[in-house]
Formats: structure tokens, C-alpha cells, sequence
């Protein structure tokens, strides 16, 4: 934790921009961490919150869009190609794409809650060609109430250890 707290402080609001877009897109990136831990810092005043809430939504959401982006072009080729080596044969994947048009944007902003299926949801976002405007919508007000929860979180705790 002292590494990865000295790393945000050495490098400031481009590494929590850094690392969500690495992270979103699906780098072993424990994003939780890095948004409490950034709280934390906005806590002791080594980071200012409206920047770091800036930066850490900046960063959540490019992250989101690469992904989609890469969906949307290479998802589908992919998945014909490579599907059946990984279970995803074409029924379900034609269930996957019922469900996300149907649940899309709901899984959009309430999937950045659950590690995993946010990363997943980008990219079958982009796979079922939902529209550029509400696809950023729903994960623009995901990202802004995923971030602004857990660096709240990372203040309240930073709060209570002093």
C-alpha cells in the first residue's frame, strides 16, 4: 500500500488517469485500491479533490471508450473466429447481445461496481453497436458515480485514521 501510495504521489493526477484507462481496458490494475487510496491522499492533502475527481473520471471513462472502440471493431471478428474456443458459440452469443440491448445501459453505469464484469460490459457494449451518444451517457454517469464513491470512501478513511 505504501508503494502504490508514494507512486500516486510521485506522479500525481496523470498516474490515476494512467492507470484507470490501463485498468478499465483490463490491465491487472486493482482499481478500488487506486480510487480509496487517492481519497486517502485528498484526505491529507497531498491530492486536491476536485482534481483528483477530474482525473480519476477522465481516466475511467477513456478507458471505457477504448474499450468499446475496440468492440465495436474487432469484437465481432473475434468472437466468430475465436468464439467456440472459449464456449461462446453463436446462441450465445446472439443471448449476450439480446440481453445487452435490452439491460445495456443499466449494466453500463451498475457493472463499474462489480470488478470484472465492468470491463467485460465495454466491450459487448461496442460487439452490439449500441449507439456512440448513449453508450457515453449511461458510462459517463458510471464512471462519475464510481469514482466519486470510492474516492469518498478513501477520504472517510483517511479521516478516521487521523
Amino acid at each position: 500500500m505504501d508503494a502504490a501510495l508514494n507512486f500516486l504521489s510521485d506522479y500525481g493526477y496523470m498516474a490515476v488517469y494512467t492507470l484507470l484507462t490501463l485498468g478499465i481496458v483490463g490491465l491487472p490494475v486493482p482499481d478500488e485500491v487506486l480510487m480509496t487510496s487517492v481519497g486517502y491522499l485528498t484526505s491529507i492533502g497531498t491530492m486536491k479533490l476536485p482534481y483528483a475527481l477530474l482525473f480519476s473520471f477522465a481516466g475511467a471513462l477513456s478507458g471505457m471508450m477504448i474499450s468499446y472502440a475496440i468492440g465495436r471493431q474487432a469484437g465481432r471478428p473475434l468472437l466468430n473466429r475465436y468464439g467456440k474456443w472459449i464456449g461462446l458459440k453463436p446462441s450465445r452469443i446472439a443471448r449476450v447481445e439480446g440481453w445487452m440491448s435490452k439491460y445495456g445501459p443499466v449494466s453500463i453505469m451498475f457493472g463499474y461496481f462489480i470488478p470484472g464484469f465492468r470491463h467485460v460490459t465495454c466491450y459487448l457494449c461496442g460487439i452490439g453497436r449500441m449507439s456512440l451518444r448513449k453508450y457515453t451517457l449511461f458510462a459517463s454517469i458510471g464512471a462519475l458515480l464510481w469514482c466519486t464513491i470510492f474516492i469518498m470512501i478513501g477520504r472517510v478513511l483517511g479521516h478516521a485514521s487521523h
